[in-house]
């Protein structure tokens, strides 16, 4: 499985807080079946430079390949909204022109749909991260409809399909998905204790709305193709 958002860069933002708890992740991770992980750590209110981020990506490589981990890290990042498209051009996710799209995590900005066909205008491909859990969606998810069809992907996080996030965002990512809009399934892992890099419960919970076959592309198919920079229908 791929996992294309996950906070396990150590000491960069709130995800892993050291390199023995960015392994502890992947120990976990591993075992869940995840062979690719996209490193993502916010970029909003401190913006760290593109080639830093490339340089720790490589050193937590370094790290997994001396200890035979069947793990690799690409880079990414969690990108405000917030930010003008020329810098989230900077974030793609492995050199393509996909990238994760995070709104204000309190509500879905009146500009919203502006600001996604200017990202598009742009030659980028947003990637809306965890919008279930979003309250301006919760409420009226057809809101995320329209960002679709403006051309957004929709990444839903594994835990909400299974409750950790309360049971509107449950509800609200089971309904996402019947209707369609999910084309990614990721952790969003934090840390090895809470919010951990698990996808399989996820995907599993997934299966009983939308079949396993259609629910194993969310976190296999899909992924390959942002990776490579293909379009997910070839």
């Amino acid at each position: 499985m791929i996992d294309i958002h996950c906070h396990i860069l150590p000491g960069i933002d709130d995800g892993s807080s050291s390199l023995e708890e960015s392994l502890a992740m992947a120990d976990i991770a591993v075992a869940d079946g995840i062979r690719t992980i996209v490193a993502t750590p916010h970029i909003k209110g401190e913006v760290h430079l593109p080639q830093f981020l490339q340089q720790q990506v490589m050193k937590l490589n370094e790290v997994l390949t001396k200890r035979n981990y069947p793990l690799q890290i690409l880079v990414g990042a969690d990108v405000s909204a917030m930010l003008p498209p020329q810098e989230i051009a900077r974030y793609t996710i492995n050199g393509s022109n996909y990238f994760l799209l995070e709104f204000p995590h309190s509500h879905l900005p009146k500009q919203a749909s502006q600001m996604v066909f200017n990202m598009c205008m742009a030659g980028l491909r947003p990637i809306i991260t965890h919008p279930e859990r979003n309250p301006s969606i919760i409420r009226e998810p057809e809101l995320l409809f329209s960002l679709v069809d403006s051309g957004c992907l929709v990444q839903v996080t594994a835990g909400s399909l299974t409750g950790n996030f309360g049971a509107d965002s449950r509800d609200c990512a089971g309904y996402l998905l019947k209707m369609g809009q999910v084309h990614f399934l990721a952790s969003d892992a934090h840390s090895a204790t809470h919010r951990r890099p698990v996808l399989s419960e996820g995907v599993s919970a997934a299966a009983a709305i939308i079949g396993d076959q259609a629910a194993q592309k969310l976190v296999t198919s899909n992924p390959a193709a942002v990776l490579s920079g293909r379009s997910l229908n070839g």
